[in-house]
């Protein structure tokens, strides 16, 4: 199943309740997008798997490297946590 890999959304189980109050069971899946986003202190392209609602607040919070660097590494994906990493050894935080 798709699942953001920076902030960790993925699909969730979701009752359709008819006027009956007859109760089916569906699954809602999120927006997920294979997207290139610009990481300024990289100076390039990382692609990764997000979610149209996660690209939203990539740029409302003024860009990936800011964003990424206040994510919890339990919710990042690998490919995610290796670009943080990167991130922060470019800035020279630890």
């Amino acid at each position: 199943m798709a699942r953001c890999e920076l902030s960790g959304k993925g699909p969730v189980v979701k009752n359709l309740v008819s006027h009956s109050n007859i109760k089916t069971k569906s699954i809602a899946h999120p927006n997920i997008q294979q997207k290139q986003m610009w990481s300024q202190s990289l100076g390039k392209n990382v692609s990764l798997k997000l979610a149209t609602s996660t690209i939203r607040n990539i740029e409302h919070r003024g860009g990936l490297d800011s964003y990424i660097l206040k994510q919890d590494d339990k919710i990042l994906s690998d490919r995610a946590r290796k670009v943080k990493n990167q991130i922060r050894r470019k800035l020279n935080l630890r």
